[in-house]
């Protein structure tokens, strides 16, 4: 749920970032509101990872602000960054691998960080398989054990990059429905970036569109769907205005 009469978590203003000759980011602005599923969508090649990458810290943006509610150093321990491929390592179990973020950022003992980590695979229904390896787990186990270590440390910003890449339609629905299930339950703010518009669309709070390094747009799901916007309207064939809760 929304709270509108709260500071936005995440303001974008004017983001910028070029390699080399090639302008990715041009000039990228974007309001987060606190407690919303944000789902920002183009086509492939449009900068959506370079974007939310910058967002993570993981690239330096070439100007603008990004602008955290609090803090840019009060956000890098506040926030958890779901890479696309789940970037689980294979060599740990799932316990392990939901741990070690534990492990690298907090100040638990040995007994917490378990109890800590145990609960959350319970939260996701894994805690049956804490001993097994990422090879031994299903493709949506293995999804909800990433999205459990992005969990883990209790986050109030969760960036999702491309989380249904490589999915059939119904794992990518049920993707989807997972994190907005576990956000209203883990009570995070979410910025996910997608080229799945039907399925993220049913999920989202609020909807944008990055095309030539730009916002073209930015409402609520309701507002993309019935949007007149030629930029907008070309991804008009991905668009389900049947589902559940458009009328909301």
């Amino acid at each position: 749920m929304i709270d509108a009469s709260l500071p936005p978590i995440l303001e974008v203003r004017g983001l910028r970032k070029i390699f080399g000759e090639q302008v990715v980011l041009a000039s990228v602005n974007l309001v987060v509101p606190r407690g919303s599923i944000v789902s920002v969508f183009g086509r492939s090649g449009t900068g959506k990872s370079v974007f939310l990458k910058c967002l993570a810290g993981l690239l330096t943006p070439d100007a603008g602000e990004i602008r955290f509610a609090v803090g840019l150093d009060g956000f890098r321990g506040r926030s958890s960054y779901l890479f696309q491929g789940n970037a689980l390592f294979d060599s740990l179990t799932a316990f392990e691998n939901v741990a070690l973020p534990l492990e690298q950022t907090t100040r638990f003992g040995r007994r917490e960080i378990a109890q800590v980590a145990r609960d959350a695979l319970k939260s996701l229904g894994l805690d049956k398989f804490a001993d097994h390896f990422p090879a031994q787990m299903s493709g949506g186990m293995q999804k909800r054990l990433a999205l459990a270590r992005s969990l883990v440390t209790r986050p109030e910003l969760v960036l999702f990059d491309e989380p249904t890449a490589g999915l059939d339609p119904p794992a990518r629905s049920a993707v989807f429905e997972m994190i907005l299930r576990y956000k209203q339950e883990f009570d995070f703010t979410a910025v996910v970036v997608t080229h799945d518009v039907p399925e993220a669309l049913a999920a989202s709070d609020r909807a944008a569109l990055l095309e030539e390094g730009r916002i073209q747009f930015e409402g609520t799901p309701v507002e993309f769907a019935a949007s007149d916007d030629c930029i907008v309207r070309s991804f008009g064939d991905n668009i389900v205005t049947h589902r559940t809760g458009l009328e909301k």
